[in-house]
């Protein structure tokens, strides 16, 4: 019998976090369920606790004969997701690929303080790009290199070759990119295009739109 999975996630037009192990799981063809828990409530907070302990979204749940799991944490629930969908190539074959993979989604879920504040995820909005401070402007610039850099590398549509955690972790920096217009040249550009294209990101777009046309992120 196959595992069953659940995917805790928060508020979808805002809830970055939630989208990367979303992009993971949609990539391992594997079904699944999805709870969805609204964001900046009152009692939100007591929402989620009923899920994690540790109080933040996301969760996933794996639920299979004689075995339950929690894991918490987007990048610990997409290495959980490589670690039981191989097929998927979630992580680079060539070792060195993987470890630079590595090193850039781990840059990514520790990184970039500026550029999550000041261009806060929005998926469905279109905002003017406000002033930017040095260290945003410098946050950015460090993204389109590194985003360059493994695209010319790896020669592919993603930043290794095929889709990966890396891309995952990135997809809603790409989305912000989009809400605040912010300019890209060509290569990262077409990357951020991609991204924007994949199923997984229209579906996520369309239940994010959902939200907003009830009312739910007023």
């Amino acid at each position: 019998m196959a595992a069953r999975y659940t995917l805790i996630a928060g508020t979808q037009n805002w809830s970055s976090w939630s989208l990367r192990p979303y992009v993971a799981l949609r990539a391992t063809g594997a079904p699944f369920e999805m709870i969805v828990l609204r964001l900046r409530r009152p009692d939100s907070k007591e929402q989620i606790l009923q899920y994690s302990s540790a109080g933040k979204v996301p969760v996933l749940k794996i639920a299979e004969p004689g075995h339950n799991l929690s894991i918490w944490d987007s990048l610990a629930i997409c290495e959980t997701l490589a670690e039981r969908h191989p097929e998927a190539g979630l992580w680079p074959d060539d070792p060195a690929a993987r470890a630079l993979a590595r090193a850039m989604a781990a840059e990514m879920h520790s990184g970039f303080p500026d550029l999550r504040d000041q261009l806060s995820m929005d998926f469905t909005a279109r905002k003017p790009l406000p002033e930017l401070r040095e260290e945003t402007r410098g946050q950015i610039a460090r993204v389109i290199e590194s985003w360059n850099q493994a695209l010319t590398r790896h020669g592919g549509e993603f930043l290794f070759g095929r889709l990966s955690i890396a891309d995952c972790m990135y997809a809603p920096v790409a989305s912000r990119f989009v809400t605040f217009g912010v300019e890209l040249p060509g290569r990262t550009a077409e990357y951020v295009a991609r991204i924007m294209a994949l199923p997984a990101m229209r579906d996520w777009g369309a239940a994010a739109q959902q939200e907003v046309e009830q009312g739910l992120t007023a």
